[in-house]
């Protein structure tokens, strides 16, 4: 397998992102995920992505139950996320990273990122001496090598990567639906990082599952082109791109594994037909309408009248999308009982203002309750 073009230490342009593990009865599944890990290792892949808050604390733990006490530490490389809902002062910072670090089982960090940046969280940063703080931790080993994850517009990232130069790689939302979306804006993204000639690392290629469950329209598209799963099409567009150093997919079984290292093993850029299948599948999206949300689910945990808003959005999707009329019994039950509905929202705005990817959430959830609570 091909070193990667940035980083030597890095087996090709594929890594693991462990925010969507395999899940049994609320726990990771860790025989799964174990499987997992050992068939990307097998196949001469090493770079594995996760944070602290993943799967509310239980990523970083099947990390070290599954991944690094099982294998040599020159056998992988991990990377973790400084995350602003778990420091409020400087002196907070090493105290969290060694708990992280133990956590995983690791002695050091093969990449820190500063996590979800944004205008409000770089201000938070720059006050705590975040930034300083990392770039102490890497002169003294505990992490090798500093970036940050992002969530804003290409003005704030030129801010942030201006302010610190020792940056040395940005995590982008980065797929062919957000490419020139006005919210994520994926391509002047990408462009301010080729102008501070940082490499790019990119998360959500598939949209978080909306690019391999196509609308039929979308579908009959993917399946003129005789061959290769959905997924494949979407990771291999964002990895087409020379500034990308690494593409990170969040898979959660095992099938989705075997999928993703048959074409990233030996990857191969999109062909012209297969760009202009792409942008017709853009085309048709945008005819729907749907809600751009990718399950994150940061807005849930804060939310006080604990409406499960991610899912409430994917119905509205599934509904729009499929003509699925079972969202509607969807909804009445499993997505609202025990939980808020759509019009229980009190429009505290918490959910937006921790939203990657900035969506007036509130007013969305008026349209959710419009579709489902009026039948």
């Amino acid at each position: 397998m091909k070193k990667n073009p940035y980083f030597d230490e890095i087996n090709g342009r594929f890594g693991f992102g462990c925010m969507r593990l395999p899940m049994k009865d609320g726990e990771v599944d860790t025989e799964e995920f174990s499987r997992m890990v050992d068939h990307f290792i097998a196949h001469g892949f090493n770079y594995f992505d996760t944070a602290h808050g993943y799967i509310s604390g239980k990523s970083e733990k099947a990390i070290k139950t599954c991944l690094t006490s099982r294998y040599p530490r020159e056998k992988y490389l991990l990377t973790n996320k400084l995350s602003d809902n778990f420091f409020e002062k400087e002196e907070d910072i090493r105290p969290l990273i060694q708990l992280q670090l133990d956590t995983c089982g690791v002695e050091y960090f093969d990449f820190l990122l500063m996590h979800a940046m944004n205008k409000k969280y770089f201000e938070k940063y720059k006050a705590c001496r975040a930034f300083e703080t990392a770039f102490e931790l890497k002169k003294e080993g505990k992490v090798h090598h500093v970036g940050m994850s992002f969530h804003d517009s290409p003005e704030v990232l030129d801010e942030i990567l201006t302010a610190y130069p020792e940056l040395e790689c940005v995590q982008l939302q980065f797929n062919y639906i957000d490419y020139e979306d006005r919210n994520v804006q994926a391509r002047r993204c990408l462009e301010v990082c080729i102008k501070h000639n940082k490499p790019v690392i990119v998360m959500e290629p598939v949209k978080g599952g909306k690019l391999v469950q196509l609308p039929e329209k979308a579908q009959q598209v993917i399946d003129g082109l005789g061959g290769g799963s959905n997924a494949s099409y979407a990771i291999r567009f964002a990895a087409s791109f020379g500034q990308v150093m690494m593409v990170l997919s969040g898979m959660s079984d095992m099938a989705q594994m075997e999928d993703n290292v048959s074409f990233m093993q030996d990857f191969k850029p999109l062909s012209d037909e297969e760009k202009a299948a792409i942008t017709r599948i853009k085309e048709i999206f945008d005819e729907l309408k749907t809600v751009p949300c990718t399950g994150c689910r940061y807005c849930v945990d804060g939310c006080p009248m604990h409406i499960r808003i991610p899912d409430l959005f994917d119905a509205l999707n599934q509904k729009k999308a499929f003509n699925d009329d079972f969202q509607q019994v969807r909804y009445d039950n499993s997505l609202t009982r025990g939980y808020g509905k759509a019009s229980d929202c009190l429009k505290c705005g918490a959910c937006e203002g921790i939203c990657p990817q900035q969506l007036e959430i509130r007013a969305l959830l008026e349209t959710v309750a419009a579709e489902f609570e009026n039948n």
